[in-house]
């Protein structure tokens, strides 16, 4: 009886949104509590309407003042908890409304002085004022889209039997090997036996260095030699100074390793699944973004999710039509060869002019790729893959992992790698290893290509890039 009551008691009131797909009381008199916050407010002589929103919908609820009095104390961005009746609504643009009986202003906003106005608010200025832009209805779109990616993602993961998992935030070693970690000290202050100055020296907190993760793949490859299948969502952090759409220096990260996978392709194909479920997802919040996206991008968008198979392409066949390209247009400000990295302008064009669509650009160099990628039999690849999208560029990148001890072993020697800080690693081959495999998928850019939100800032609550850090 105890726990019923502590069940009971702990419930809380319907949002905005539960009240407009559930509420059907028995009795339409019967009284509801709405909280919020307003986002406007339309007086008129007898009568007076505002929206509310909670955040739990892109709809928001139309609440109306049959007594002008009520609305008095009402202003744009003040949380308010109306009382009254939800009935179905004359109007046009939405199906209830609550007649409004009682109103309890909980926490005023100067109308004046409010930063998030109804007039039409530029990005950077959404950007300096973080710490209100939710209150828009595209950011909280997005920030309700995000999470609703999440969950269908997890949906897709569950039905394949993949454990979620939690992998460090501070790690010992760079997975990708391009000196991108933020390096974490402890300051260790130590008093001077003479003067009694205090000095400042950093110390290794952990006896080694430390440094904010880049990738969860290593720690996942060693779950992955128990679990078999494991996957994790989880924040990641690039020291570099790129200003580009496409980089933030914390973001987050889906990535995945199971065992006993021996083609590249097999990853690719749990890849395209995994994505085109997320394409698929039911959400009012991706319709309303997508909106404005263009016709040509729309279009793109529902062709990948269709049931079309999406193309595969080497990298050596991917310069040769880049090359072609070149040769014929002069277009690329890179010219395109063998052996160099695709660069944005290369990626863009192979989706949108080449593969018209998604497609995955496999067996690149192995002298572009990290060390842990499994070495083809041609003994100059490595059978990984880029996910390569229209109108963004690298979505996914992925690959198979180098399983047999010695080849491993040279790798760490060809990229100048201590054996030595990767000895666990090693390990993971030495007692009973097998072949595996994984890929890592950038969250914003997903939440970008989805929704024609062109830059991952606004893909994030709170972004952070080199020389920025508001909050």
């Amino acid at each position: 009886m105890i726990f019923r009551r502590f069940l009971s008691s702990s419930t809380l009131p319907p949002s905005i949104r539960q009240l407009l797909s559930t509420h059907t009381p028995s009795d339409p008199t019967a009284p509801v509590r709405v909280n919020g916050w307003v986002r406007s407010v339309r007086r008129q002589k007898r009568v007076a309407f505002a929206h509310i929103t909670d955040g739990s919908s892109h709809q928001g609820l139309q609440a109306v003042f049959t007594n002008v009095d009520l609305a008095k104390g009402l202003t744009n961005g003040a949380s308010v908890s109306l009382s009254g009746t939800l009935l179905e609504s004359p109007g046009a643009g939405q199906d209830k409304e609550l007649v409004v009986q009682a109103v309890d202003v909980i926490g005023e906003c100067e109308p004046l002085e409010y930063p998030i106005q109804k007039q039409t608010l530029t990005t950077e200025y959404l950007r300096d004022h973080c710490h209100l832009r939710a209150r828009t209805s595209s950011v909280a779109a997005m920030l309700r889209l995000r999470d609703n990616t999440m969950r269908t993602l997890h949906e897709y993961f569950q039905a394949q039997d993949f454990c979620y998992t939690n992998t460090p935030i501070l790690t010992s070693n760079d997975c990708e090997g391009a000196g991108e970690t933020f390096h974490v000290s402890h300051p260790d202050q130590t008093a001077s036996t003479s003067s009694n100055a205090v000095t400042t020296s950093p110390r290794e907190f952990f006896g080694r260095p430390a440094y904010l993760t880049v990738s969860s793949q290593l720690h996942l490859e060693a779950l992955a030699t128990s679990l078999a299948r494991v996957y994790t969502i989880s924040p990641c952090f690039r020291a570099e100074r790129s200003q580009t759409s496409r980089h933030l220096s914390e973001f987050w990260m889906l990535e995945a390793e199971w065992a006993f996978t021996h083609v590249v392709d097999d990853v690719c194909q749990f890849v395209e699944g995994m994505v085109k479920h997320a394409l698929r997802q039911d959400s009012n919040d991706l319709s309303v973004l997508s909106r404005d996206i263009g016709e040509h991008r729309q279009r793109s968008l529902e062709k990948a999710k269709g049931g079309d198979t999406w193309m595969r392409l080497t990298y050596t066949d991917a310069i040769s039509e880049l090359e072609k390209a070149q040769a014929t247009t002069r277009q690329f400000e890179f010219t395109p060869s063998w052996g160099k990295a695709l660069r944005s302008e290369h990626e863009r064009w192979i989706a949108e002019h080449l593969a018209d669509g998604p497609v995955f650009v496999t067996d690149y160099p192995a002298s572009l790729k990290p060390f842990y990628m499994r070495l083809n039999s041609d003994g100059k690849t490595v059978a990984c893959f880029d996910l390569l999208v229209p109108h963004l560029g690298e979505l996914v990148g992925g690959s198979l992992r180098e399983e047999r001890l010695g080849l491993l072993e040279e790798a760490l020697e060809k990229q100048q790698l201590s054996k030595a800080d990767y000895g666990w690693y090693l390990d993971i081959r030495k007692y009973g290893g097998a072949p595996h495999g994984g890929f890592g998928l950038g969250f914003e850019r997903l939440v970008s290509w989805m929704s024609g939100i062109d830059n991952v800032r606004e893909c994030i609550p709170m972004p952070r890039w080199a020389g920025r850090m508001l909050l």
